[in-house]
């Protein structure tokens, strides 16, 4: 994956999640071969890989995956907003996709609009995936699709200054020990940490890592924990630890300040991988650690892949090939590496992090992460999202102390969360 395309994956899936669909239209081969099941015939695929050409390994693992089937692939790349208002748009019109991936927070959405089809009627195995993984697509019990891989977030670290501040990272277990670090390195003359802390689905996703570290629900945007959490973060900048930027940082523009070489930390995920090597300086990364130590759930990103309800029920069976083949262990790897992806199943990350030992931090933070939608939340995730990054734009903004923005983020979420 490039890095320019995960933040639009994590910004458009949540916020699209209540938008009005687009009013153009895109066409589905459901209409072109009626009937042709998966005796043959041409069967559309839509991915959120739009950076991907038809020569990329991505497009060439369809093509084969169609071939196994017996069928030939049409497949279309849109960005995530983009494929989430045409995927509900050709619902409404029985003219889905054979086979759709869609990022995780969308499932739900696509699922209460009647459009996808479970696991379960499609016979689709999840019986190998991360419990925690799975999680993201599940809705009142039911399974709306396989997942493709995860990213998530941890944070990266500047080996070599932190050791002139003299912080062994070994030390940074919680959140003592980590104010502890930043407070060092201040004293050093140098920044502290930086993150993205925007007012959209971006500042939300990193900070839910905090959130839920300190032991808070989303259900409870103002509880104790959830405080503790917004004033970490508000102090950070009032002692200088974080620079004020962060308000209006993306993950992008959060991670160019790292790469200034200026900062100890910053906050960011796996699609960073590929640009990390590239670092004047040497990097590591560790989890993210909860308030009392261990590592603090971060929120999943990532894809599933998904059969949409047809009017020719006839096509699921070639349908269900080429969800099994996209998502079968070998396939797994190649696609996850392509993507730089954390895989779904263990077996496969274990094979991830034999090749690659630095992996190792990212499998351990994907294992501890958890789906914004879980919890069984649902489509009312979008609703208690945009409460919750207004409250952190108001505290860190000094606008409100973190008890009063968050409590008036719990009144303004208050009706999605009964």
């Amino acid at each position: 994956m490039t890095t320019s395309t995960f933040p639009l994956r994590v910004v458009g899936a949540a916020v699209a999640a209540v938008a009005v669909v687009v009013a153009a239209t895109a066409c589905s081969s459901a209409d072109d071969n009626p009937g042709e099941g998966s005796g043959g015939g041409t069967y559309a695929i839509w991915d959120p890989y739009p950076q991907f050409t038809d020569d990329s390994a991505w497009v060439k693992l369809l093509e084969s995956c169609g071939t196994s089937a017996g069928v030939t692939v049409e497949r279309t790349g849109y960005d995530t907003t983009d494929l989430t208002n045409k995927a509900l748009l050709a619902a409404q019109q029985d003219n889905s996709p054979d086979v759709l991936i869609i990022d995780n927070p969308v499932i739900s959405t696509l699922a209460q609009a009647g459009a996808l089809t479970t696991t379960e009627e499609n016979k689709l195995d999840t019986s190998a995936m991360e419990p925690n993984l799975l999680g993201a697509g599940q809705v009142d019990g039911k399974t709306y699709g396989v997942p493709i891989g995860a990213n998530t977030l941890a944070l990266y670290y500047n080996k070599d200054l932190l050791a002139k501040a003299g912080v062994d990272v070994a030390s940074v277990r919680d959140w003592a020990s980590l104010t502890g670090a930043l407070a060092k390195v201040k004293g050093a003359g140098k920044k502290g940490i930086t993150f993205s802390a925007i007012g959209t689905e971006e500042g939300s996703f990193q900070f839910l890592p905090w959130f839920w570290g300190s032991g808070a629900q989303l259900t409870a945007l103002d509880s104790p924990q959830a405080v503790a959490a917004l004033a970490l973060w508000a102090d950070w900048l009032g002692q200088g630890y974080a620079p004020n930027s962060v308000i209006n940082n993306t993950q992008t523009t959060s991670w160019q300040e790292f790469a200034s070489g200026d900062y100890a930390f910053s906050e960011n995920g796996t699609w960073q991988l590929a640009n990390a090597e590239k670092l004047d300086f040497e990097y590591g990364v560790i989890p993210i650690p909860a308030s009392s130590g261990g590592t603090a759930p971060a929120p999943t990103g990532g894809e599933f892949v998904s059969i949409p309800v047809q009017g020719d029920t006839g096509r699921y069976a070639a349908s269900q090939k080429l969800v099994a083949c996209l998502t079968s262990a070998d396939n797994l790897l190649t696609t996850d590496t392509t993507l730089s992806y954390i895989a779904p199943v263990a077996a496969v990350q274990a094979k991830q992090v034999a090749a690659d030992a630095k992996l190792t931090v990212w499998v351990d933070a994907v294992k501890a992460a958890k789906g914004r939608t879980g919890d069984n939340l649902g489509t009312k995730y979008p609703k208690i999202s945009e409460p919750l990054w207004n409250a952190v734009q108001a505290a860190l903004s000094g606008a409100k102390k973190p008890q009063e923005a968050l409590s008036a983020a719990q009144a303004s979420a208050a009706g999605a969360i009964r």
